[in-house]
């Protein structure tokens, strides 16, 4: 009976760092998520800083500022992929901010698939960003990875294609989650 009850107490004792853990958990992952409004609807991507925490944070910081708010895709290529985030609307511009060292991993480049576009030089990502169309394997280990689309892609298929568009979509607004 003993064993029961100390069991129990222990089964206690362990419950309310395990709630905690889940409710911070829950906190990080509302906090990791971020909604992008186009033109067609909602885009809801899940951020992934445990892939590339600092781009991650670089990419919160730039929401915060309100910084993609009225950006244009740039580079939209069919079949490819679907590319933001230079104020100057021309693919050679970024933020204030000093450019991101690499955090490549093992996540494949995939349909819905957020990367952070860079020059040649590997350490050169800032504010741009693509989104993949489609798989994209060739891509793997060479851009770094830092969320994905969790819901609204067919509002990214339909962003105007172009290198650069005739008339390009823009990102409305660009937010973290409540």
């Amino acid at each position: 009976m003993r064993y029961v009850i100390a069991m129990a107490m222990l089964m206690g004792v362990l419950a309310i760092p395990f709630s905690t853990l889940n409710e911070a958990q829950a906190a990080n992952q509302k906090e990791s998520v971020m909604l992008m409004e186009l033109k067609t609807g909602t885009v809801k991507i899940k951020l992934r800083d445990d892939l590339a925490p600092n781009h991650v944070e670089r990419i919160k910081t730039l929401i915060g500022e309100q910084f993609y708010d009225g950006i244009v895709f740039h580079r939209v290529i069919d079949g490819f992929m679907a590319q933001t985030g230079d104020p100057t609307g021309t693919g050679m511009g970024g933020s204030d901010y000093p450019d991101l060292r690499a955090e490549f991993s093992s996540e494949a480049f995939k349909r819905g698939t957020l990367g952070m576009a860079r020059s040649q030089h590997p350490d050169s990502a800032n504010s741009q960003f693509f989104i993949c169309f489609d798989d994209s394997t060739w891509l793997n280990g060479q851009y770094t990875v830092f969320g994905e689309v969790i819901e609204g892609m067919e509002h990214i298929d339909a962003i105007a294609k172009g290198e650069p568009p005739a008339d390009p979509d823009k990102i409305i607004s660009l937010r973290l989650a409540d």
